[in-house]
């Protein structure tokens, strides 16, 4: 009888180690099966992962916290990309190096995804690119303003080409990426529709940031961006445009000055303190940091921050 049990045992086990060794090949399977994806910054990492879901392992190319203008990758960071099933990115007007995959990505490896580039980017102002200290952004110079993300509308756009082009080089997974990206164009929806409410009765339509990261916001709710700073968030205004920003802040009465966490605000804190008016963060979304990632803080939350901040000038 103990030889019968002992057995039985034995062959309960083997079943169970079977199934157990089967089930984690499986798992293995299944995460050798999924994309990879690689993005360049923050935005372009949430727009990405919201659409891709579980079918891809999404990555973010430059480090949180990093500044993405003047960001240039390594020889690792190039063979990342090249093994890669996706990339996106924003625009060559932010992502200025990307020209130089051209001759290095093999198409039928990796999908090549510039997720802004069914949207009509607006030239940079002289005033943003008539800065001191010209020749130490050489190769950085933007022609266009490429932030077109911090406007919700826009984003969904981007939302949608990042959909597409995901469709189009993985159409096995046209229903998932197609159900990923109706839910999450349904929160951008909702928040340009709160966007709207909020600013639509405002008399004062001025703010003050610290770099021109906000035009296409501003364009889309009919209000009036002032920069302190160009397209480059360091980029040095000269003191004739400190004087004039000065004197513009008077004249408007604005209340609020607003500065970018991740960026120096020296400049900035100096013309608030010079004009006797506020400081606020108004986060342009170029990179978050590890700790705020940690924290659950999304594209959503940051921009629902950003509204309840520019209320504090606009009114």
């Amino acid at each position: 009888m103990k030889k019968i049990l002992l057995t039985t045992a034995l062959l309960l086990g083997g079943v169970l180690l079977g199934a157990c060794g089967q089930q984690e090949a499986t798992s293995q399977s299944s995460d050798a099966e999924k994309l990879s994806i690689v993005t360049t910054f923050y935005p372009m990492y949430e727009f990405t992962k919201e659409v891709a879901g579980e079918t891809a392992d999404v990555s973010l190319l430059i480090p949180a916290g990093t500044e993405p203008h003047d960001y240039e990758p390594s020889a690792k960071d190039m063979t990342k990309i090249m093994d890669a099933d996706a990339f996106v990115y924003n625009s060559p007007e932010l992502e200025t190096w990307v020209a130089s995959l051209t001759d290095s990505v093999d198409p039928e490896q990796t999908a090549v995804i510039e997720a802004a580039k069914n949207i009509q980017l607006v030239e940079g102002t002289e005033e943003e690119h008539g800065h001191e200290d010209e020749d130490s952004h050489e190769g950085h110079d933007h022609t266009y303003d490429p932030h077109v993300w911090t406007d919700p509308v826009l984003a969904i756009q981007e939302v949608e080409t990042i959909r597409d082009d995901l469709i189009a080089k993985f159409p096995e997974q046209k229903a998932t990426f197609t159900e990923n990206a109706a839910a999450y164009i349904e929160k951008l929806s909702a928040l340009d529709e709160a966007y709207q409410a909020a600013l639509k009765d405002a008399t004062q339509r001025t703010f003050v940031t610290q770099h021109a990261a906000f035009g296409y916001l501003a364009r889309q709710y009919d209000l009036v961006e002032e920069s302190i700073s160009g397209i480059s968030p360091d980029q040095e205004p000269t003191p004739s445009r400190l004087a004039e920003l000065k004197e513009y802040v008077e004249e408007k009465q604005v209340k609020v000055i607003y500065f970018e966490e991740n960026a120096s605000s020296k400049v900035a804190e100096t013309l608030a303190s010079e004009t006797g008016v506020e400081l606020a963060v108004l986060n342009p979304l170029e990179s978050l940091t590890q700790e705020q990632m940690d924290n659950g803080e999304t594209y959503l939350s940051v921009m629902e921050d950003n509204l309840a901040a520019l209320q504090k000038s606009i009114h």
